[in-house]
């Protein structure tokens, strides 16, 4: 697999790096009245960039990267998801988020380039200036 496909999220699911993640399920706020004060819904999703052995080096720092602002201090990801009444319909968005997160990683930004102003723009820019000035040339009071 190349790395040229790592900015699609169907090819993380096809890659198998969902057996790198750690889950863990606890008591979620929300809906569904008293059934969630005794059932596990909430689902959180745990990956350390830096232990994948699926990733090469460079796409591992690129990762890091990326994500600097969503790791811990020990560099790990957290995830969640409680909007669900169901632990496994959580779990599912839950995955999909992070296939999502690391196909974001690697999408390659073009470069911004700059427009230039039209020259009818400038030289109507530079008329108006020299009307203003006539204006107020005219209003000089003439001994």
């Amino acid at each position: 697999m190349s790395t040229t496909d790592y900015h699609k999220p169907t090819t993380w699911k096809t890659l198998g790096i969902i057996h790198e993640v750690k889950f863990k399920a606890s008591l979620s706020g929300g809906k569904g009245g008293q059934h969630v004060n005794k059932t596990s819904t909430k689902v959180e999703l745990y990956w350390t960039p830096a232990n994948s052995s699926l990733l090469d080096q460079e796409s591992i720092e690129k990762t890091i990267s990326k994500l600097s602002k969503d790791l811990s201090n020990e560099g790990e990801l957290r995830l969640v998801c409680e909007e669900e009444r169901s632990q496994l319909k959580n779990k599912e968005k839950v995955t999909e988020k992070f296939y999502k997160l690391l196909a974001s990683c690697f999408i390659v930004r073009k470069k911004r380039k700059p427009t230039k102003i039209p020259k009818s723009v400038i030289a109507k820019r530079l008329n108006d200036k020299a009307k203003r000035k006539e204006i107020k040339k005219g209003r000089k009071f003439n001994e």
